[in-house]
């Protein structure tokens, strides 16, 4: 796979280029967020989530969407390392893009790096402050770092902006980042 890598890299046409600028999905995204705090149900909800989803996974061209997909392709395989590689390639070629971080920490939270994870979602967040994956990731980060009231902070924060996210529980009374005193 890391041949690949190099391949896409050094022999197709746009890597000889810079990154062209992410795509602005500002006013598609609030209007998702919009929809998430309206939907009646988890269903509804869900639907929406999807639809946000496929925003941030809309790559700035056809490079650097080809190497988002190879990396999901190798996370979907286990291949964390290969994974790793494309998103680290994906950054350096597209600084810009804010799912090559999230994507790059997910990795890094698969293999319990918390640390470097945390790192790349606050870079993702820089770059698109109402991206609810990387909010909901930042907040998993920080309680497996054992920063519990940041955790609940941050993961307050990305339920107002989709109160539909499935980490919802972990507010709940006895869950992790429940009420003070309330835990199992």
């Amino acid at each position: 796979m890391r041949y690949v890598i190099a391949v896409l890299l050094f022999s197709t046409p746009a890597w000889a280029e810079t990154c062209p600028p992410a795509p602005d999905i500002s006013v598609e995204l609030e209007v998702l967020i919009n929809e998430a705090n309206a939907a009646p149900d988890e269903r509804s909800g869900q639907a929406v989530s999807d639809r946000m989803w496929q925003l941030w996974l809309r790559a700035p061209d056809a490079a650097a969407q080809d190497v988002l997909d190879l990396g999901m392709r190798q996370r979907g395989s286990f291949d964390f390392a290969g994974a790793y590689d494309s998103f680290d390639t994906l950054v350096r070629y597209c600084p810009d893009y804010a799912e090559g971080y999230n994507q790059r920490a997910f990795i890094s939270f698969l293999r319990e790096d918390f640390g470097a994870a945390l790192t790349d979602l606050d870079s993702a967040l820089e770059l698109s402050a109402n991206h609810v994956g990387a909010q909901s990731g930042r907040a998993l980060a920080l309680m497996n770092l054992g920063r519990r009231d940041e955790a609940r902070d941050q993961l307050e924060q990305a339920l107002e902006n989709n109160p539909w996210l499935s980490e919802r529980h972990l507010l709940a009374d006895g869950a992790p980042l429940g009420p003070e005193g309330q835990e199992l």
